[in-house]
């Protein structure tokens, strides 16, 4: 074994021990919240760096006692424990002090989208149930326009304002600031004594397809996750510095960045939002010792002209999930990052994956109370064998993730139980059992590592053989001028499954007949798009990156529904879909080939 493996070796069980140590606080009778945690930062370590945002610099000590400002606000306005308050909040200290707060007196927090507008906001506050709203002023006009059908939400009553510098119109709402009481001599609020088996946030699936729901996330969730990915993920410490530039709304940036801050005492470096031009600059000023990445993040950077402080770091890890394996290796090099430690896992679930290793393009080992099924890979559905239980995938194959539902690995669900009802299998080995389906497929490889395949309902049929839209989209990806790509099945007239189309956002005009030549030297026939969408704008994605596939398979190749020109393969050569095309595919009379 060489030095380096034993020094990479000796770290990794320096990590677990660390984590060992701190499993008990983890235990679902155990009394630990958000709020203790941050508490304990200030009397331990006062006038340390928590939070880095812009030019403002906040200690422990400070965000202690602006946390107890906010919860005395909190209860002046009539909320208590077990209450749901709605935040709608871009990244700033304040998000944090006021989750801080909740936690501190028990209440749960609603964290809303900021991306969402019109029913998809208005729906999120509703299936809350919050009893106030809270919306940063640079939101305050979409809010309002959203709660105006909501019973119950009335501006200046029950929906405030928490004023952004960047936007002070909060279109006549009451300022949180305002009516703040001063801190600093105050007594400390004593605040609840929470378990970790009580709740502490709901946090919004993304919406990619249909209406947002809320999983509901209690206390040893949150914590669970910053406490692991705090000592085996990051391995962070005091005077370290986590930078996060998604949006605290959304799991990772809450629970795997800010939530490994308050595990090990270091600070958080945040930004408003992600930005390629300013994400070197700051992880150099900052000192940043690791970061958080999710979906296209690392593509972004890698597609960028070079930067003066790209290499001028004291990074150790990038931590994240969504690293295209092509791009791994090349994104380490290029950066000089030591190690990219890859994670799988959903908001809500139960089946999480490490790749503590940094094992390029693997999401990480299966563990106890992990399976993974065979399944049709176009419907999710589990196959089962002729006992009626479902049957494991080997090496080398491709199955349905499962993770064992269980005291110590549960599954809280959604407010909506229906949606709670449709997540679980049951059943899957032996009668009674239950099991939480990701939806996702991987792929098993030898010693039981995974790599993700792809999502249920992304793979389609065609030509009598799956097509995987992640494997399709990586290849067309490298295709010269080709900028973005987004991969689906459109069902197609007089034809079985579903025929592959993409559309590509390219880098000025796009060579058609160089793009067909690629498709066939690189693709298989049944691979090969045989409807292209050329788009002049970035592809749309969420706040954290994923692309919104469901919106461009609604409008499929009909050129009347989209501005983008669309085009259609005729024996490999692709021609304009117009009007007179496209009526022809529909009435059966023109098969793309």
């Amino acid at each position: 074994m060489s030095r380096d493996e034993t020094r990479r070796d000796r770290a990794e069980w320096q990590a677990w021990l660390s984590m060992a140590r701190s499993a008990h606080r983890l235990l679902p009778f155990a009394s630990e919240s958000p709020a203790k945690l941050v508490r304990q930062w200030a009397s331990r370590s006062p006038d340390s760096l928590a939070i880095a945002f812009e030019d403002r610099r906040v200690r422990w000590r400070e965000l202690d006692v602006e946390s107890d400002r906010y919860a005395r606000w909190l209860l002046n306005e009539g909320i208590t424990r077990g209450d749901v308050v709605a935040v709608i909040m871009d990244n700033r200290p304040e998000f944090l002090m006021l989750f801080t707060a909740l936690s501190r007196i028990g209440a749960v927090a609603a964290l809303i989208n900021t991306q969402l507008r019109g029913p998809g906001l208005e729906h999120a506050i509703a299936i809350s149930g919050a009893r106030l709203v809270i919306c940063g002023s640079e939101h305050a006009a979409a809010v309002l326009a959203a709660t105006a059908d909501i019973p119950g939400v009335v501006p200046n009553k029950n929906l405030v304002a928490q004023r952004d510098p960047e936007a002070d119109d909060a279109h006549s709402l009451r300022i949180v600031e305002d009516e703040l009481q001063p801190g600093g001599d105050t007594d400390p609020v004593r605040g609840e004594r929470l378990r970790n088996s009580d709740l502490c946030c709901y946090v919004y699936t993304s919406g990619t397809t249909g209406l947002p729901k809320a999983a509901v996330i209690r206390n040893q969730r949150m914590l669970g996750g910053g406490f692991t990915f705090g000592h085996l993920m990051h391995r962070s410490a005091p005077g370290d510095l986590i930078y996060v530039a998604l949006p605290l709304y959304h799991s990772s940036a809450l629970f795997l960045g800010w939530g490994a801050a308050l595990a090990t005492g270091a600070a958080i470096g945040l930004r408003r939002r992600f930005s390629v031009s300013g994400f070197w600059s700051d992880v150099r000023r900052w000192r940043a010792t690791s970061f958080l990445y999710i979906g296209e993040m690392c593509r972004y950077l890698l597609d960028s002209p070079p930067h003066p402080d790209e290499r001028s770091h004291v990074l150790r890890a990038a931590v994240g999930n969504g690293m295209r394996p092509d791009l791994w290796v090349p994104f380490q090099e290029r950066f000089g990052i030591p190690v990219v430690r890859e994670f799988y896992g959903a908001t809500e679930g139960n089946a999480p994956l490490l790749n503590i290793s940094g094992r390029p393009g693997m999401i990480g080992r299966l563990s106890g109370g992990q399976a993974v099924v065979r399944c049709d890979p176009t419907t999710g559905e589990p196959v089962r064998g002729p006992d009626g239980y479902c049957r494991r995938v080997g090496p080398g194959e491709t199955g349905l993730l499962l993770g064992r539902i269980s005291r110590a690995l549960s599954f809280d669900g959604y407010v909506d139980k229906e949606a709670t009802r449709k997540k679980v299998r049951s059943d899957v080995f032996r009668k009674g059992d239950r099991f939480f389906d990701t939806g996702d497929l991987v792929t098993m490889s030898r010693g039981g590592w995974l790599s993700f395949a792809d999502r249920v309902g992304d793979t389609f049929r065609w030509k009598g053989e799956n097509v995987s839209t992640l494997e399709v989209a990586a290849v067309i990806g490298k295709a010269e001028g080709v900028r973005d790509v987004s991969v689906f099945g459109v069902r197609v007239p007089r034809c079985e499954g579903r025929a592959c189309m993409c559309v590509l956002h390219a880098d000025g005009e796009l060579d058609l007949e160089s793009l067909s030549r690629f498709f066939q030297t690189a693709l298989p026939a049944y691979q090969r798009p045989l409807f292209v969408r050329v788009s002049s704008a970035p592809l749309r994605s969420t706040s954290t990156f994923k692309q919104r596939t469901a919106s461009y398979r609604e409008e499929g190749f009909d050129p009347s529904a989209v501005d983008d020109p669309i085009y259609v393969s005729r024996g490999g050569r692709f021609e304009r879909c117009d009007a007179a095309l496209h009526a022809k595919i529909e009435r059966g009379e023109f098969v793309p080939s």
